[in-house]
């Protein structure tokens, strides 16, 4: 078998991964999508399955307000003493010169929970982990913020004990041990013990082109005793531009049963357009940040090395004690809204989906409306990852506004900046009519204005469709499920990028999204009922 990297396609950014036993499981970051952490697991690192997320309730996760690319920022997944330990961040503040958050730390027995009530941590810094010494302390590693203007706001990675009697940190035990390369950046720390060596595995320059991953390592725990690796980075394509993957660095090391290791660190797959340069920019990562996979071999002096070289490859051999692993052969997701609860697929925005946002079961869904796409605090909303460059959605709903306030329909999100919508509203010439709308940095754009499409006296239900095709995206609708008719609108898919996003916002940090949404900010809270999704994947190329 080949690892063919992806291993986890779509927004699947900061990879924490251990084994336990034969199986292994990896943790994504979620930022401002609920529920929190996306949990995967397998035994041949090649196959990766959805498990439920471990923050499914406001009593572990309160997002409401959070600023879009808030929330959860790199989670660390780790187990000793018989059962799973996880520490995430809630950010609170994403631009300016803080970053207002809260570490907790929750446990279970089972990676399916239930999970331990959380335990607050502190605020130091966010991307924590927790280190288990194999002499039973316990410390939190972690990136520690700096407000000041002027110090460097990244003050290196520090290192502070949990005593396990009270679950608590000790604070004056707090020291940098890493303050980092000129590179600057430094953050995301993962610490190994391996061969009587303590081994910091830490990011730098940033989560974009110049991303990289450094390992440094002590024989102490003690203040800045920390050498840095020679011949360095250990991975970045900082200098392979023309690499399939890039934004390498951010992510964690595993071994396998039989001595083999390997890391997964998140990617991107950008492309670019006809009259752009590859190398500079490179290109619009519409799929956000992945997750890949590199294998790891240690040279004569201690030190890992990718096996390839610094830039990692897209095809890396298999660990040759897999144990074949059963998966999808894709993402394709096709939801008649059978059941009472929302498929693993599904996310909503800051708080679960609750009665307030609307329900589901018994061949619908409904979802009230509430807020536009930009709120921060109530929105009807439900998405799911895009996950390849070539898909159809479609949906069909009934909704019946009588007011331009109200909207439902499909919608392709980035975030509540960055996101278009094609939907049933109301307008003042022909009653329920048909529109395509776009948010583009908070400047949102009618496309059909007054040439809106009419819906026919009798037509109960309008089906949406969209067609993603890498570089650009369009609608179409149909009356009656079978003659569909495009909007001769066409989309530019790299404005849902994390790079576009970046040009005018300090948070870009996840990734394009197509759900279903009702909007209704007269506040009369009129209902849309959607009777089936479908998404439907056709691949990276076509």
């Amino acid at each position: 078998m080949q690892i063919k990297n992806p291993v986890l396609s779509g927004f699947h950014a900061d990879p924490s991964i251990i084994r336990v036993d034969d199986t292994y499981y990896i943790a994504n970051s979620t930022f401002e999508w609920f529920p929190g952490v996306r949990l995967h697991e397998s035994k041949d690192l090649v196959h990766w399955n959805l498990l439920p997320s471990p923050l499914r309730e406001v009593s572990f996760l309160d997002m409401k307000g959070n600023a879009s690319s808030g929330g959860i920022w790199a989670p660390d997944l780790s187990y000793a003493d018989g059962k799973f330990w996880l520490v995430y961040t809630d950010v609170k503040v994403v631009e300016g010169a803080f970053k207002d958050m809260t570490n907790y730390l929750t446990t279970a027995e089972d990676i399916r929970g239930p999970w331990s009530k959380p335990i607050k941590l502190n605020g130091v810094g966010f991307d924590a982990s927790l280190f288990h010494d194999d002499n039973g302390r316990k410390y939190l590693v972690q990136q520690t913020w700096d407000h000041r203007e002027y110090h460097h706001p990244f003050d290196g990675i520090t290192l502070t004990e949990f005593d396990t009697n009270t679950m608590k940190l000790l604070p004056k035990t707090a020291r940098t041990i890493f303050a980092g390369t000129e590179v600057k950046l430094v953050e995301g720390p993962h610490l190994y013990k391996i061969n009587g060596y303590y081994y910091l595995f830490a990011a730098e320059g940033g989560t974009v082109f110049t991303h990289q991953e450094v390992v440094a390592r002590s024989k102490s725990l003690d203040v800045l005793s920390f050498e840095v690796e020679p011949n360095g980075p250990f991975l970045t394509n900082f200098d392979t531009p023309h690499s399939y993957l890039q934004k390498q660095g951010h992510g964690a090391l595993v071994d396998t049963p039989s001595g083999e290791w390997y890391y997964a660190s998140l990617v991107s797959r950008p492309w670019h357009k006809e009259n752009e340069s590859a190398v500079d920019p490179r290109g619009w990562s519409t799929l956000g940040r992945e997750t890949s996979i590199q294998k790891v071999e240690w040279d004569s002096e201690g030190w890992p090395r990718i096996v390839g070289g610094h830039g990692g490859k897209t095809f890396v051999e298999a660990p040759k004690d897999a144990i074949l692993t059963l998966t999808a052969d894709n993402h394709s997701q096709h939801d008649e809204f059978d059941t009472p609860t929302l498929d693993e697929n599904w996310n909503t925005l800051r708080v679960p989906f609750n009665e307030e946002m609307g329900s589901v079961g018994n061949g619908q869904l409904t979802l009230i409306g509430r807020g536009s796409l930009s709120n921060l605090h109530e929105l009807s909303l439900i998405a799911r990852r895009h996950q390849t460059f070539y898909f159809d959605a479609q949906t069909k709903v009934k909704f019946e506004p009588f007011s331009y306030q109200q909207m439902a329909g499909l919608t392709n999100y980035y975030n509540d900046k960055h996101w278009s919508f094609v939907f049933i509203t109301w307008n003042e010439q022909n009653g329920a009519v048909i529109e395509v709308a776009q948010n583009n940095r908070g400047v949102y754009t009618s496309y059909l204005k007054e040439k809106a499409i009419p819906i026919p006296e009798g037509v109960e239900y309008v089906w949406f469709k969209t067609k993603v095709r890498k570089q650009t995206y369009t609608y179409e609708y149909s009356f009656d499920g079978t003659l569909w008719q495009e909007i001769p609108v066409t989309l530019d898919m790299s404005i849902l990028s994390d790079d576009y996003v970046l040009q005018s916002y300090g948070g870009f940090f996840t990734g394009a999204f197509v759900g279903l949404a009702a909007v209704d900010y007269t506040g009369y809270e009129t209902p849309a009922t959607f009777d089936f999704f479908d998404y439907h994947e056709y691949g990276d190329e076509k």
